[in-house]
């Protein structure tokens, strides 16, 4: 069957919208006013259609979601307008009313696994809540739940319905996500940025999964997005939010080649995998044989960690085999791979969180792997990291000088004063203002608070920094600034930086050199340009072409070759 998208909801003898949006405004109150977070909206999504939401954070995108379905926050105040959703008016429902379209007309696939699974059940007994609303019988409750995780692309369905959330990697959480939302047999799917936490190649996969089964089912989908690159890539129509408003509405090679707005040219111009046409153009072009002297080293190392086995045996599990790492002085080494394939243990290692098996390494020309704790801990102020997530970096009682300076506290560097003034000074290096040290993390966004999370690692003026996915929770636009930051900061400090990442595009925009690893192995090595432009191994091209914007890129530059529907045969 030939895949065609539905006609338009706005033209003649089309189908009726499964969602039809009408003028919606929505706020929330704060000191008893209701300050406006969705203005004006309309918006319809036909039969079998992918529609994308885009947008920075704030900009309205997940409120739109909640309105929909009834789920906003108990602040939250939809103040004008309609919202059809199958036919029914949501604005204003009764609860009642909206559980009745829960499930069975609309599924959510929400943003965290972690938080949309109960970590105290099975796989299998949550999905079988929402299989149960269907009035399923008893007896084939069982049959509907293999079914569903099968649909969703669970391997091996039988095992992880006896699972627990923690047990499963987050792609696998994510898919069972999508298993209760198609739980319900939905007539539309809304994924609040489904994908943002995951590797690019895991994410890949998940997006495949949920365009086929708009495909091979008919439902409708409307992905929400910070990223122009991933809804580019999916959507048959993208809409763009600013402030709470629709700023601009097509076809996604329309946009891409005119955008009307200079918002949405910010946010094609911060999509690396949109930019150049969507070939990786590597910042920095370096040779090996001009690289500075390594600032750190790992030279031949191996990891292996005890494992229980479900029989109640032991095992040993290789997490690194043979890992030999270089830091040049000065310059951003980045270390690429999949989620399990051994980087944040690398890096613990490299910070003396971990001791290596076997193999050495070495930092400011010390050997650390067999140093105590005490002789380690002079050497810690050459060495900070930043964490992946700035939301639960920070402690939440601590206001943002506490959190700057307690480097400092803890090393006994300077006096109350001094520090109060380096307080201010590193807000200042990482482009803050100095009114912020009295606020605490929540009044913070999360490209403001992975700002503080940096000023605090330089407290102590470190040469070498740790970096484990430090923009990968952010939006693009925001995690285009974080990046700017980090090269300026390193041209002005002459810092040296370990960049650990999954996106190849965004290490293509700071790194100067890279090591690929893959089941705790190196699989390549070299300078960003020479290993980029010309892979050598199969895994690294997977990583390339797994890129979010690829397809729509080169789309795009067909100029008027046909965009990729992905619904179903009107």
């Amino acid at each position: 069957m030939t895949a065609t998208l539905q006609p338009s909801p706005t033209q003649p003898g089309a189908a009726r919208p499964i969602v039809d949006i009408s003028g919606l405004d929505v706020g929330y109150v704060r000191h008893r006013k209701v300050q406006p977070a969705v203005t004006g909206l309309r918006l319809s999504v036909a039969p079998g259609e992918i529609v994308a939401i885009v947008g920075e954070s704030g900009s309205g995108k997940t409120t739109v979601a909640n309105a929909i379905i009834g789920l906003l926050p108990e602040n939250g105040r939809i103040t004008g307008g309609s919202a059809l959703v199958d036919g029914i008016e949501t604005a204003g429902a009764k609860e009642k009313v909206l559980r009745t379209l829960r499930g069975c007309v609309v599924g959510l696939v929400p943003q965290d696994p972690m938080v949309g699974l109960n970590p105290t059940q099975r796989i299998g007994n949550q999905i079988a809540e929402a299989v149960r609303l269907r009035g399923v019988p008893r007896d084939e409750v069982r049959a509907e739940i293999i079914a569903v995780l099968e649909q969703a692309g669970v391997p091996d369905p039988e095992l992880r319905a006896r699972q627990y959330p923690h047990e499963l990697s987050g792609g696998l959480r994510q898919r069972v996500l999508i298993a209760i939302a198609l739980a319900g047999h939905p007539k539309i799917i809304i994924a609040d940025e489904p994908t943002s936490a995951l590797d690019v190649t895991v994410q890949k996969r998940i997006l495949d999964h949920l365009t086929n089964l708009v495909r091979d089912t008919g439902i409708s989908l409307v992905i929400i997005t910070h990223d122009l690159a991933v809804a580019a890539d999916r959507a048959d129509r993208v809409v763009v939010m600013q402030a709470g408003r629709v700023v601009e509405e097509g076809e996604p090679r329309t946009i891409l080649v005119r955008p009307r707005r200079d918002y949405t040219r910010q946010l094609i111009a911060a999509a690396p995998g949109l930019a150049h046409g969507g070939e990786l153009v590597p910042r920095y072009e370096v040779r090996r044989d001009t690289l500075p002297a390594p600032i750190l080293s790992l030279t031949g190392v191996t990891k292996s960690f005890r494992v229980t086995l479900p029989t109640g045996g032991h095992d040993n599990f290789q997490a690194l085999s043979d890992v030999s790492i270089q830091v040049p002085r000065g310059q951003t080494h980045a270390l690429v791979g999949e989620s399990g394939s051994g980087k944040t243990t690398a890096l613990r290692i490299a910070l003396g969180l971990e001791r290596p098996t076997s193999g050495s390494v070495v930092l400011e020309g010390v050997e650390i792997s067999g140093l105590s704790w005490a002789k380690q801990r002079p050497l810690r102020r050459q060495v900070q990291i930043v964490h992946q997530n700035p939301f639960a970096a920070l402690d939440p009682k601590f206001t943002i000088k506490q959190s700057i300076i307690e480097p400092l506290v803890s090393f006994k560097v300077g006096d109350r004063r001094s520090r109060a003034a380096r307080a201010r000074e590193l807000l200042d290096q990482v482009a803050l203002p100095s009114a912020y040290l009295d606020r605490l993390p929540t009044e913070l966004s999360g490209g403001q608070r992975q700002r503080i999370a940096i000023a605090r690692a330089l407290a102590l003026k470190p040469s070498l920094l740790l970096l484990d996915e430090p923009v990968s929770a952010l939006d693009v636009s925001v995690q285009a600034q974080i990046l700017d930051l980090l090269t300026e900061l390193q041209r002005e400090f002459g810092l040296s930086y370990l960049f650990v990442s999954h996106d190849l595009a965004v290490v293509s925009q700071i790194s100067h050199t890279v090591s690929v690893i893959s089941k705790g192995e190196i699989v390549e090595q070299g300078p960003v340009a020479e290993v980029f432009r010309d892979p050598q191994t199969a895994y690294t091209r997977e990583l390339i072409a797994a890129i979010p914007g690829h397809a729509a890129a080169r789309s795009s530059d067909r100029g008027s070759a046909e965009p990729v529907r992905h619904g179903v045969e009107a």
